[in-house]
């Protein structure tokens, strides 16, 4: 009867021994964890991240975050290097510089966390009934999402490096949208290149003196050194041969009847160069806005909204036209419009 009974508990322990193995067996490796009974009773165990196999390939793990660290600041320092230098209008050259660094960085960090910081497996279970249950499956799923953001929770650090890295190149790559509006005009559309004392010349950069012009006679002008200055083209009318005050505050503005206005319409920027002796009107050939050179060049007819901005003249002791001051107000058309 002892005997028998010794061979019951033999047997009996046998069993508990096979149970434990089966369960172990159910999950992706080896080790106690957190497991879930199936529908048969057994518990499924699940391997734990004290699991030999989920440990990381280095080494020195801490070693590793450091160097995988470092290469990611790396990175965060190309891409925001390659976002400044694009901004500033760097050359093709150190831009794709900062573009290498950035990417070497992220892609170094990147491999060598996957290399030495990740379960490297190979993991081997004996095949078993692939058919598992709807528990089963839940537990697995439990099990590999959980294993997952311990991973990446257990380096949160790395993994904050990584989003930053990422959120800097998503800004970055932004910048080519916003830098290929152009640059800001800032206050270049408030002035053109006509300064205190520019001397008036033709578009070949010859100067025009007080005697050049006769009673009637008209030509298109630009401050020395702008010849061809789209914004700075002025139309240069001799209506007399003594001062026209052509509004109040412009006494000195046109010595020897010479007076000077934007050849740019103020309705659509067309050149407003056809000019009427008689009627003493600018004429505007793309709209037919018709400006009064005698009133401030105030549109007497079509679509201009505002006068032609006036540009006072003085001559200088050996005869020539210079610009007292740039124009009285920003040329160009209706956006300028004011009250």
């Amino acid at each position: 009867m002892t005997q028998a009974n010794g061979e019951d508990k033999a047997l009996s322990s046998h069993g508990a021994s096979s149970d434990e193995v089966v369960g172990a067996g159910s999950g992706a490796g080896s080790g106690s964890g957190s497991g879930a009974p199936s529908d048969g009773g057994e518990e499924l165990v699940f391997a734990s991240l004290d699991d030999p196999h989920l440990q990381p390939a280095a080494r020195n793990p801490q070693r590793m975050e450091k160097v995988i660290a470092v290469s990611l600041v790396i990175g965060i320092i190309g891409f925001a290097g390659l976002g400044a230098a694009y901004w500033q209008g760097a050359t093709e050259g150190v831009m794709g510089l900062f573009l290498a660094v950035g990417l070497f960085g992220m892609g170094f960090g990147l491999a060598a966390w996957g290399k030495y910081l990740m379960p490297q497996g190979p993991f081997v279970e004996e095949r078993h009934d692939l058919a598992g249950t709807r528990r089963e499956q839940e537990a697995f799923e439990a099990a590999a999402l959980g294993r997952g953001q311990m991973v990446i929770a257990r380096r949160g650090f790395l993994g904050k490096l990584l989003g930053a890295g990422a959120a800097i190149f998503a800004i970055v790559a932004a910048f080519p949208l916003l830098r290929s509006l152009g640059p800001l005009p800032g206050k270049s559309l408030d002035r053109t290149s006509w300064r205190k004392g520019s001397r008036v010349v033709t578009v070949d950069g010859r100067p025009v003196k007080a005697t050049d012009l006769e009673v009637g006679g008209i030509l298109t002008v630009f401050p020395e050194g702008h010849e061809g200055s789209a914004m700075a083209q002025t139309v240069l009318i001799r209506v007399a041969s003594a001062p026209v005050v052509t509004m109040p505050g412009r006494e000195t503005w046109s010595p020897d009847g010479y007076l000077a206005y934007s050849k740019i319409c103020t309705h659509a920027g067309c050149p407003v160069g056809l000019y009427e002796e008689q009627s003493q009107q600018l004429l505007c050939p793309c709209h037919q806005s018709l400006f009064d050179v005698l009133d401030g060049a105030v549109p007497v007819f079509g679509p201009a909204p505002r006068p032609l901005p006036q540009l006072p003249l003085m001559v200088d002791s050996a005869g020539y036209l210079r610009a007292q001051s740039d124009f009285n107000q920003p040329v160009g058309p209706g956006f300028w419009e004011r009250s």
